[in-house]
């Protein structure tokens, strides 16, 4: 990934189910850590190591309450620049994320680990809002979720699966 400031507009679903499509896929083991680490605050900074790929993003919503937009600034780190800034106290949660094609459009199906296991979520990208208008999701999709600021990054980081529960139970999600 290059390193730059871009405008990305997508739509979040909870999984209903996990397609069959991802058993001949090799996931993506992905840690992000979550700045700044302070209780009811949404953390707006994430630093990700991706296999041997090391980056910090900030990634901040066009409009409050909404998922969909957001800017986001990424700057690629080499591993001393990561190790250095992996030692600050920060939000953590761990996924496996598989790239594969759904209804059409590339996904992104992330598998929570740790303590979020059971959790699945499916991110779909496009290049206008116009276009998430005319998006039918696969069968696979739940309810979408972009706008619900309980399922964000900065928001899952360090909890559990039960501490979401209640969001989780009103959405009727079954954990996978």
């Amino acid at each position: 990934m290059a390193s730059g400031t871009e405008l990305e507009i997508e739509l979040t679903y909870l999984a209903r189910f996990i397609p069959d499509e991802i058993a001949s896929l090799s996931p993506d083991i992905m840690e992000d850590v979550y700045y700044p680490d302070i209780h009811g605050q949404h953390a707006v900074l994430r630093l990700r190591r991706r296999g041997d790929q090391y980056e910090i993003t900030k990634k901040v919503p066009l409009s409050d309450g909404q998922g969909k937009q957001h800017m986001e600034t990424t700057i690629e780190l080499t591993r001393p620049e990561y190790e250095a800034l992996h030692m600050a106290k920060g939000k953590v949660v761990g996924k496996k994320r598989y790239k594969l094609v759904l209804g059409g459009r590339v996904a992104e199906l992330d598998v929570f680990t740790g303590d979020l296991e059971g959790l699945v979520t499916i991110d779909f990208e496009f290049g206008s809002e116009a276009e998430t208008k005319h998006f039918t999701p696969p069968e696979c999709c739940g309810p979408d979720v972009s706008d619900e600021r309980f399922i964000r990054g900065g928001e899952v980081a360090g909890k559990s699966y039960a501490d979401l529960i209640a969001d989780l139970d009103r959405l009727d999600y079954k954990r996978l």
